[in-house]
């Protein structure tokens, strides 16, 4: 009589173990279905491009993007977001307006090198 209660107490407990697998596998694979549905809806569209680089361009790129442990075409990718959308704003919009206008400001001189500054400077 012992025998066989133990006989059922382990099939129901091999049983409980098949359930509580099952569940775990099903909660498993609805948690990757839902992560690869929102990886799914945010997935940036990319088309193929062909380029022709200089050689020691390339292979500088190639360089840089090992530095980094990155492919070649995240490397490249990233680089030409950061130069397309690097606008600046109005305020160093302004600035760069200004020097490259070479306005004296009205509270000083404007200086051509830096040793003329350091002259200006020495001469106070």
């Amino acid at each position: 009589m012992a025998r066989r209660a133990v006989k059922n107490v382990k099939k129901r407990a091999d049983s409980l173990a098949v359930k509580l697998l099952c569940i775990t596998f099903a909660l498993t694979s609805i948690t990757m279905y839902n992560d690869n549905i929102t990886a799914m809806a945010t997935t940036t569209v990319r088309r193929p491009a062909s380029f022709r680089l200089r050689t020691d361009l390339l292979e500088r790129l190639k360089r840089n993007a090992m530095r980094e442990h990155r492919t070649l075409n995240n490397y490249v990718e990233s680089v030409l977001l950061d130069f397309v959308y690097d606008e600046p704003n109005e305020v160093t919009k302004a600035a760069i307006e200004e020097a490259q206008s070479r306005r004296v400001y009205p509270e000083g001189e404007l200086y051509s090198s830096a040793a003329e500054l350091f002259e200006a400077l020495d001469a106070e």
